[in-house]
């Protein structure tokens, strides 16, 4: 026996916080064994017995993003269910983090007395999948309750990404089991690590959803749109996207979506079309990619984790087609901070800086940017896994370093536009240059 679960009551669905780390070898065979006990006793040999899954724990590190479903199997003549097994190379991180929290004004879920919450952390996985990594103590009948301290490794809470979300719900504990969600919030590590100095605080979100940039609908949200003006994300696509649509020909623009929950079945998405229509994800003109960004608002739930990778991996396959020079792409991210998967991120741009095509990210929202900075390579070049970007094609600025102290929303735009557009004629230059890629004469 290697290691043993925590034991979840009064469910057939039960979902295991603790891990185990395991050591691979390549060069061997190393055979598992899963024996899920029933219902438990103090004795461990009157549990029932529901089942067992055997696999290779190669089989495991090689399924497709680490999940692998086995039928359990051993009860003759009874389907005894599925096991999921969850899989994550772990980084070299050996951080251990001491948090505690509290809240105010929790909203009141028991008819009698007050609510009994507890917290579930969630670590975001590379598939857009969220596993329990943590939970806390239940606070019998207050609404501002105060958690005991807890320490936890940094590789569990976010597998030493600082830049992971991390997302938390908050329930009312009930002693059937059929726990009442409260709310929810959304953070990363490197948030939360600068509480060390600063309380941070966080709006517990009911179950209509939240994401980072805040609910649509409330005017703290960096989507809200006033009758007066544009909201954060809405001004950033005008500004940079009226100029660069001048050098497109067509004037069809895709444009897509990440980190939501999308209608019908409100699956999590890292690259939904704005316009519905997965077909032909092409907007007419910068006009039409503003109204559909303002439609999508209003159907789809805003979720995290948020993935650039997904949207990226889509423009290089674009980009990837035709490598004549006779067409260069530009891709505009507008982003609030947060991103859940650096890593693969990293490997994107480096594969798309042998590609027609350069990156644009404008960050919106008074977030540290300090992941975006790292994607900008002005400093040091990206790199993945040893593998540096051939050339440097991502250009960063935060937006609000350039909104004008009177309230202009006119000459905010033309600032970002200026300098966010500033470095692609070298970047589409550079690929033409590398690639002996000369201007074709003009036609009589």
């Amino acid at each position: 026996q290697f290691g043993r679960t925590e034991v979840i009551d009064n469910t057939l669905n039960p979902d295991f916080v603790r891990k185990f780390v395991l050591d691979y070898y390549f060069e061997e065979k190393q055979n598992l064994r899963f024996d899920p006990p029933g219902p438990h006793s103090a004795v461990l040999w009157v549990q029932d017995f529901l089942g067992q899954a055997f696999v290779a724990l190669g089989e495991v590190i090689g399924s497709q993003r680490g999940r692998l479903e086995r039928a359990l199997t051993g009860v003759p003549g009874k389907r005894c269910g599925t096991i999921l097994l969850l899989a994550e190379e772990l980084s070299n991180c050996r951080d251990i983090v001491t948090m505690q929290l509290c809240a105010n004004k929790l909203d009141k879920k028991d008819f009698f007395g007050k609510s009994d919450p507890f917290l579930v952390f969630y670590r975001s996985n590379e598939d857009g999948t969220f596993t329990i990594c943590h939970k806390t103590e239940v606070v019998k009948n207050t609404l501002n309750p105060v958690w005991q301290p807890f320490t936890i490794p940094v590789r569990a809470l976010c597998n030493g990404d600082y830049d992971r979300t991390v997302k938390i719900d908050v329930y009312d504990w009930d002693r059937d089991g059929s726990h009442d969600f409260i709310g929810e919030f959304a953070t990363s590590y490197r948030e939360l690590s600068r509480a060390q100095s600063q309380f941070t605080v966080y709006e517990v979100v009911g179950a209509d959803g939240c994401c980072a940039a805040g609910m649509p609908s409330h005017p703290t949200s960096l989507h809200y749109a006033s009758p007066y003006q544009l909201s954060a994300y809405a001004l950033a696509l005008k500004a940079v996207g009226e100029i660069i649509q001048d050098y497109d020909s067509d004037k069809l623009f895709p444009a897509y979506g990440f980190g939501a929950k999308v209608p019908p079945d409100g699956k999590i998405s890292h690259q939904f079309p704005l316009n519905n229509n997965a077909d032909n994800p092409s907007c007419v003109g910068i006009e039409g990619v503003l109204e559909s960004y303002l439609q999508s608002l209003r159907t789809v739930q805003l979720y995290g984790p948020t993935n650039f990778a997904p949207v990226i991996n889509q423009v290089a396959g674009a980009a990837a087609q035709v490598i004549d020079g006779s067409q260069y792409h530009v891709l505009l991210i507008i982003t609030d901070g947060v991103i859940s998967d650096m890593l693969q991120t990293k490997e994107a741009i480096v594969t798309a800086s042998s590609l027609p095509m350069s990156i644009i990210i404008v960050g919106v929202g008074p977030a540290e940017f300090e992941a975006m900075e790292e994607l900008d390579g002005d400093e040091v070049r990206v790199s993945f896994r040893g593998r540096y970007a051939e050339r440097d094609i991502v250009q960063f600025v935060p937006f609000r370093d350039y909104v004008d102290d009177s309230g202009n929303q006119v000459l905010s735009m033309a600032r970002l536009a200026k300098d966010v557009l500033a470095e692609i004629p070298e970047q589409l230059l550079s690929y033409m240059k590398t690639r002996d890629i000369k201007p074709r004469r003009a036609d009589p």
